[in-house]
């Protein structure tokens, strides 16, 4: 049993970290919390079923899914978010509405049976500390760590994403050695799109696809960066780790519809003890000030 949680455990970590790299990126990298994140992740997953279903090679279609949605990312920014830019309880409203409107939207044209899934990636199982698994959650695995890798090396080692970090963190002094506060969320939430793009198209040959799992998506990547902190890449890991195995050993010993309460209960705890995360540096930041 122990051999199995720890596998399973770091299953469900990986799969925890995909879902909220996005969020985390977007709000890390401009400001701007977009709760519009479920519906864009199930915009991914659908659109990758329908092109696949016209026939595209698995590979055209996965790249057209990234590309298209990381448009719609920046399009619900410049469109929309753009113009509530600044005022923090219009930004949220605007993009939850957006989110609601996108799931909604699928649930209204009838995209609510079961037919809808997308296709493994790899087939096949292995055996690791006497617990069988399979090669797309291993991929699961390998993929959240090559992108959490990537996020970090972007946001430390690059001029284009220290400039976007800069902004973030203080707006006014990135305005004024010139950097674009548009031009960086823009950006931030074209690449917030395509990451969950690729969580979709990772995590949904797992299940189903349907309209639940977008609101499910989208209390995930809270909890996650409210746990670990909405800055820091090393605090998401922790969170996911922490969560995931939380949840497993909850599922476990207790029942499966128990794990739900684990985001709950993660996020009321940390938001009372340490607002910033568990390594989450700007809340403590802004009262020293």
């Amino acid at each position: 049993m122990i051999e199995s949680m720890l596998v399973f455990g770091l299953v469900n970590s990986a799969v925890l970290m995909l879902l909220a790299l996005g969020f985390s990126l977007t709000f890390g990298l401009s400001g701007v919390a977009n709760f519009s994140h479920g519906g864009i992740y199930l915009f991914a997953g659908y659109l990758a079923y329908f092109l696949l279903k016209m026939g595209l090679p698995y590979f055209i279609a996965v790249v057209l899914t990234i590309f298209i949605t990381a448009l719609l990312g920046a399009a619900i920014y410049k469109l929309i978010v753009i113009r509530v830019r600044g005022i923090v309880l219009n930004e949220v409203i605007a993009t939850f509405a957006i989110g609601i409107c996108m799931l909604e939207f699928f649930r209204w044209l009838g995209f609510v049976t079961y037919e809808y899934s997308l296709p493994y990636i790899a087939r096949g199982r292995f055996t690791i500390f006497e617990t069988t698994l399979d090669y797309q959650r291993s991929l699961i695995i390998v993929v959240a760590l090559l992108l959490a890798v990537f996020l970090w090396f972007f946001t430390h080692r690059t001029k284009t994403g220290l400039a976007l970090l800069g902004m973030a963190q203080d707006e006014y002094t990135a305005l004024a050695v010139g950097i674009d506060s548009d031009w960086a969320a823009t950006y931030s939430f074209a690449i917030g799109g395509a990451f969950a793009a690729i969580a979709a198209v990772m995590i949904l040959p797992l299940g189903i696809i349907n309209i639940n799992i977008g609101y499910e998506v989208l209390l995930i990547a809270l909890a996650v960066t409210v746990l670990g902190g909405l800055e820091s890449t090393k605090g998401l890991i922790l969170a996911c780790i922490i969560l995931g195995y939380a949840q497993v050993i909850t599922s476990t010993f207790f029942a499966p519809h128990w794990k739900e309460a684990v985001y709950l209960a993660a996020i009321l705890i940390v938001l009372a003890v340490k607002p910033s995360g568990l390594l989450g540096k700007f809340k403590e930041l802004e009262e020293r000030v």
